[in-house]
């Protein structure tokens, strides 16, 4: 929901040109609102690449002015909202985010909940229908200006090239509001399998339900399906499935992390592979055997990169950590083979001309040390 960053929207006023005279322009504001004739303006949708696949996904980038209107609409019914909401539900509230839905995962998987509907609703935030959402929104929001403003947020269309869209269902992804919303939407589905003893774990549109048999799952799943068509929402037929982690080499996919279990019986927790390629992507433009910066500064620029994804990701296996420092250095020994005029990738006697040793002293950030030198301290102040 961030990836429109400071882009401009179909005014082409950009986050830094707003600040330049953003008393005048906030002023201005305010008086629409005051008169009640502030209307919002199309989002503009781009497309961005989805990790690891050649789909795209639509972002709707609303204007400036809307973004900052919609966080001082969220700011004021957000409290209301998050008094109501289920304590499995994880994205986008306060206190909440990814790891803790991860941990009650670990949790429940660990106390033998091991059969899992792995969920997928088939484009959620643009197919929300508007009337019901507005339902939901109602229930607890009296005010007819923020409720007209909630309304004009998500009937303001898109504009796509020369071309205007109503938007006649759906939420824009990249909206301020829009995750709140979302999460309203949800609500009833989260208290209702709480209510039936189901344990649902929610971030966002990114579900899972885990149960101790297959035929709990196989019932969750059909009131799942159930929930989704009273809801007009559809659940994707390939990608919705049910899961046994019993099973030798079975996984299920959740925010970013694979959880299979081993030929031997164990449960893994690793990396998806679409959040590997994601890293790799990353890495691959900064570090080009054509790149003329200094080594120091390359570590430097892709130690950012690293210490960030380490800090979601140290809970993956040893192996997968340790691939991924061999991969940086083989691209990193690669640049320091060209410019001695070298062909072909760092391999044979560059690990003894340029050992690991060598990018220790340029700073280079190694995820497994790190996560070595994390669990030595954790155990030596346990102990002391």
């Amino acid at each position: 929901m961030k990836a429109n960053a400071g882009a401009c929207g179909v005014d082409g006023i950009t986050i830094e040109r707003f600040e330049k005279d953003s008393q005048i322009r906030l002023l201005a504001v305010r008086e629409q609102l005051k008169r009640g004739d502030y209307q919002p303006k199309p989002v503009k949708r781009v497309w961005i690449d989805k990790p690891g696949s050649v789909e795209k996904r639509p972002l709707g980038i609303p204007t400036v002015v809307d973004r900052v209107v919609q966080a001082a609409v969220r700011m004021a019914i957000e409290p209301i909202f998050e008094n109501r909401f289920a304590e499995h539900s994880y994205g986008f509230r306060p206190g909440c985010g990814c790891k803790e839905a991860l941990r009650r995962v670990d949790a429940l998987l660990e106390a033998g909940h091991t059969h899992v509907v792995d969920v997928d609703i088939k484009g959620y935030f643009d197919a929300i229908p508007h009337q019901r959402l507005m339902a939901l929104v109602r229930e607890h929001i009296a005010d007819g200006r923020v409720l007209g403003l909630i309304e004009g947020f998500l009937k303001q269309g898109v504009i796509e090239g020369a071309s205007w869209q109503e938007a006649k269902d759906g939420t824009p992804q990249g909206g301020v509001i829009s995750p709140l919303l979302a999460n309203i939407y949800l609500n009833p589905l989260d208290w209702l399998m709480a209510g039936l003893g189901f344990e649902m774990v929610r971030y966002a549109d990114d579900m899972i339900v885990l149960c101790r048999n297959q035929e709990e799952a196989e019932a969750a799943l059909e009131k799942l399906r159930e929930w989704m068509r009273e809801a007009g929402l559809t659940l994707h037929p390939e990608k919705t499935r049910t899961v046994d982690v019993n099973t030798a080499e079975s996984h299920f996919d959740f925010l970013g992390y694979r959880f299979q279990r081993s030929r031997r019986g164990r449960l893994m927790k690793l990396v998806r592979p679409k959040s590997m390629r994601k890293l790799r992507e990353s890495i691959k433009p900064r570090t080009r055997r054509t790149d003329g910066k200094s080594m120091e500064a390359i570590a430097a620029d892709i130690n950012r990169t690293l210490a960030g994804w380490y800090g979601y990701f140290k809970h993956a296996k040893d192996s997968e950590l340790g691939g991924i420092d061999g991969w940086i250095r083989m691209r990193l020994r690669s640049i320091l083979r060209k410019r001695r005029g070298c062909k072909g990738r760092g391999r044979g006697r560059d690990h003894q001309r340029w050992p690991n040793r060598y990018f220790t002293e340029l700073g280079l950030f190694f995820l497994l040390e790190a996560k070595v030198s994390e669990i030595t301290s954790l155990r030596y102040g346990a102990n002391h």
